[in-house]
């Protein structure tokens, strides 16, 4: 037992602990060149957030010094020195508000305003957040009260992530979203506090000297003050991972409907979205040709129970155009001459034979402008556009690695249009 007690000993490679408090202490002031730092490093999180890229935010999160302050105040609270304290969240407040302004201009002034994945991922903590932010505040911690530091320092920068949530409030004010602004603030706030209680317990536990003694009651009250926070944003976070896991499973037994009940029956879906938060849930699809009746909608629904999908609506997108029948229903009742209906046939079918595209040639041209398209096909569909009159569209449909961005997919409508020469074309993707 005492081999294991002395093989797990944290006291082991301690530093002396008057020289770390003296490295904790010059490290939190945010003046002169931290200042300078903390700002050029939310510019490059802002730049990384807004072009979607992880190796920027990473290189941001490892040249920022925002975690000093935080380290700080957990120390400040272990050994009751509330001058270190008041001197700590003064200086996290400055970096606060210092890296929110930077990061509100830069999003304010950009003229890409999409919202990114990486982005939305900062917008709704849950507890997984909370377990990353205490655990790299616990190695923090550990690695400053070494006396070799080693290399954990950068791992537990980019783990407790302090930079990005920041930013992403920021963007929320700039664009006027308080729910991204509300969502990632909240995320920065638990870090904060998850990595400031991390370390008053290593403090506590390496029994740091204490700078005021105070009666027991007092040491209580304190505890009882930093528990009672530590719950508050707890409790929010457990809802939100429980929201994220139930999402989670709706998300997949809504792609194990969609495989079973369509894709495996040889139906292409050409279009899927899921709204999870409404009452009740829906799931709408479209396809390529199939087109389903009324009695097929109601005992698709039905299914969806055995799917576990209940108190979910399905819709399905379709044209309810029917060519044929509107072309009987217009001689029965217009009594229109059975010729003019055969020349109108006709003549749609030489309008959909004499506009055929070389979809090879469409497809080298498209992959120079994007890269990730790895099929692009155009076939001419009639569409009753009302009024009696029938119109030929161009339907596009094209696949890739990965969903082009809204920019990219505007982009390459107006490509193809240019292209086949036509005003009006219609564009689906589907996933390779």
């Amino acid at each position: 037992m005492n081999k294991i007690l002395d093989f797990i000993d944290l006291t082991k490679g301690e530093d002396e602990k008057q020289v770390v408090l003296e490295n904790v202490k010059s490290n939190i002031s945010f003046r002169g060149a931290n200042l300078w730092i903390l700002a050029c490093a939310i510019v490059v999180a802002s730049v990384g957030l807004n072009v979607n890229s992880t190796a920027v935010i990473i290189g941001a999160m490892l040249i920022s010094p925002l975690m000093s302050p935080i380290i700080g105040a957990g120390f400040a609270l272990g050994i009751y020195d509330f001058g270190l304290l008041k001197k700590s969240l003064k200086n996290l407040l400055i970096a606060t508000f210092v890296s929110l302004a930077v990061s509100t201009i830069y999003f304010y002034l950009s003229p890409f305003k999409e919202t990114q994945s990486e982005l939305l991922a900062r917008t709704s903590p849950n507890i997984y957040d909370i377990l990353i932010a205490f655990f790299g505040g616990l190695v923090g911690v550990i690695a400053i009260t070494r006396k070799e530091k080693g290399n954990p320092i950068p791992g537990v920068a980019i783990a407790t992530a302090l930079m990005p949530p920041l930013c992403t409030a920021g963007y929320g004010l700039a664009i006027g979203n308080l729910r991204f602004f509300g969502g990632a603030l909240y995320l920065y706030t638990i870090n904060c506090v998850f990595i400031c209680v991390a370390t008053f317990l290593i403090v506590k536990f390496l029994k740091y000297p204490r700078i005021k003694t105070f009666e027991k009651a007092r040491e209580k009250q304190i505890t009882y003050a930093i528990s009672i926070l530590t719950i508050i944003l707890v409790l929010p976070s457990i809802y939100f991972a429980y929201t994220l896991f139930e999402e989670r499973k709706f998300d997949q037994k809504v792609s194990t409907f969609i495989q079973n009940e369509f894709v495996d029956n040889g139906f292409t879906v050409i279009y899927k979205k899921t709204r999870f938060k409404t009452n009740p849930k829906s799931i709408e699809v479209a396809f390529l040709s199939k087109k389903f009746t009324d009695f097929e909608k109601v005992e698709l629904n039905q299914k969806m129970k055995i799917y576990g999908l209940a108190n979910t609506e399905l819709k399905i997108r379709q044209d309810t155009t029917n060519l044929k029948q509107d072309i009987l229903n217009q001689i029965k009742n217009e009594k229109t001459n059975l010729n003019e209906k055969d020349v109108l046939i006709s003549s749609l079918k030489k309008e959909i034979q004499d506009n055929k595209y070389d979809n090879n040639s469409l497809l080298a041209e498209a992959k120079i402008l994007f890269p990730s398209l790895t099929d692009i096909s155009i076939s001419n569909h009639p569409f009753n556009s009302g009024k009696e009159k029938i119109e030929i569209i161009p339907v596009v449909i094209y696949t890739s690695t990965k969903p082009l961005s809204t920019t990219d997919a505007e982009k390459l409508t107006l490509w193809v249009k240019t292209r086949i020469k036509k005003e009006k074309i219609d564009v689906f993707w589907k996933n390779s």
